[in-house]
């Protein structure tokens, strides 16, 4: 017993407060990263870059001086080539950092005008859907898309079924191409949007533009994108670089009340419990 507690004082001699911090924070960090990475391009390049890691100590551990140079030559010229691959990822890592809540200044004031504006978006769809009419619709959340706005014509109008409709109309002006939706402040920013395409090489081939647009839009931003097969009618969303297809309008309205509404207000309570609580109640009365 004597031992253990003889043990357990020269441990805690060694171990400060500072080195268990200093594990805590890079084993967040690497545990963050594995979270940005899954189910991505980048994982099966990170696999292989632990593979050359553990290929240049082994044959450093077994004197293969050779290999073990060429190796250690080409992890220093790899280095660049890893930024290059690793660009979208890096990229959404810092957007992910940016939207925290320690740089989140504004949310949705208006919650019942929120409601209707989903409440608008969701019978759009059902109608597109009924009458196989193509979509598709951004809405943006904490990343910023004006880049993407700029690529269409700006109309900064009121969201209502009857413009998504006229908008998608096929052969109309501004049939072709995207809409943005900026929920935060229920406004249509701008129709006729140029998305990116996925990066996802694993993408069926029977899946179209409109849907392979709307997947490269969700891995380059934190937006959801909203989609209308023209051939089948189906309502599919994108989210995170993928795609959930078959939705009806039920479970498309609960989803994004989810998304815009639930999720906030969990954030708001959390961050400022008391205010919070103080709005909630003189809304009641």
């Amino acid at each position: 017993m004597t031992q253990i507690q003889d043990f357990l004082m020269d441990l805690s001699v060694l171990i400060k407060p500072a080195n268990v911090i200093d594990i805590l924070i890079v084993a967040f960090v690497v545990y963050k990263i594995i979270g940005w990475i899954s189910d991505t391009q980048a994982e099966q390049v990170a696999k292989g870059v632990v593979i050359l890691l553990l290929s240049t100590q082994l044959s450093e551990w077994f004197g293969l001086h050779t290999v073990n140079f060429l190796l250690r030559n080409l992890m220093t010229v790899g280095f660049i080539a890893l930024i290059i691959v690793f660009q979208p990822e890096l990229r959404r890592a810092l957007e992910h950092i940016g939207r925290t809540s320690f740089f989140k200044t504004k949310w949705m004031e208006n919650v019942t005008e929120t409601k209707k504006t989903i409440d608008e978006i969701v019978e759009a769809l059902k109608m597109m859907s009924d009458e196989k009419t193509g979509a598709l619709i951004v809405l943006e959340k904490d990343t910023g898309l004006e880049d993407i706005i700029s690529t269409g014509t700006k109309l900064d109008a009121a969201i209502s079924s009857e413009i998504l409709m006229n908008i998608f109309t096929p052969n109309t002006p501004l049939h072709d191409g995207a809409v943005v939706i900026r929920i935060a402040e229920n406004k249509l920013k701008a129709a006729s949007c140029l998305l990116p395409l996925t990066e996802n090489k694993n993408v069926s081939k029977t899946l179209g533009t409109r849907h392979r647009a709307a997947m490269g839009m969700s891995e380059n931003s934190d937006a959801i994108i909203l989609i209308v097969s023209e051939e089948s009618g189906v309502i599919s969303y994108a989210n995170t670089g993928k795609l959930y297809r078959y939705l009806d309008a039920k479970s498309l309205k609960e989803f994004l009340i989810e998304e815009f509404i639930s999720k906030e207000e969990k954030t708001i309570k959390i961050k400022f419990w008391g205010t919070q609580n103080d709005e909630k109640t003189k809304q009641d009365e």
